[in-house]
């Protein structure tokens, strides 16, 4: 099992490619408050949910100092056609050989239908504005996740 992370680490850097091909960089939003949350795959139900959760939210989130990243091991292409399927305005980013979601503890072992398998961990990172990690979820559900988040940081809706 990775390492988890814990509020007060350091929020590992990374560069990463976006569904439009440009290269994300995490410390290139330093001063704004990040929200990274990795999910299994691409227009599947649950990850569907919580990216549309997340764009229906981005403009509130925004206007709270927040920018939302999410991270699968989908290639660029597959987040592409998810954006447009689904009408998305968060910034999705690849990660398909699992570096990232290996530094953030969100790929190892995890159960699924009840058998241990390996796979991607649905997780959140709160990263502030000096590139600490102020918050970070584990296990957390698709549906009503946002939601749950806005309390947790005591946003209002």
């Amino acid at each position: 099992m990775s390492t988890r992370l814990q509020p007060g680490d350091t929020a590992p850097d990374f560069t990463l490619p976006s569904d439009t091909g440009e290269e994300v960089t995490l410390s290139s939003l330093r001063g704004r408050r990040v929200i990274v949350y990795f999910y299994p795959a691409a227009m599947t139900p649950g990850c569907t949910k919580q990216a549309c959760d997340f764009s229906d939210s981005i403009d509130r989130l925004r206007s709270e100092g927040f920018e939302v990243l999410g991270i699968s091991p989908d290639k660029p292409e597959k987040l592409a056609k998810f954006r447009e399927r689904d009408g998305l305005t968060i910034t999705l980013l690849s990660d398909p050989d699992k570096t990232v979601l290996t530094e953030y503890g969100a790929f190892g072992e995890k159960k699924l239908y009840g058998k241990v398998v390996e796979g991607v961990i649905r997780s959140t990172f709160v990263i502030d504005a000096d590139g600490t990690v102020e918050l970070a979820q584990y296990n957390v559900k698709a549906t009503g996740h946002v939601a749950k988040l806005r309390r947790d940081l005591g946003l209002t809706d």
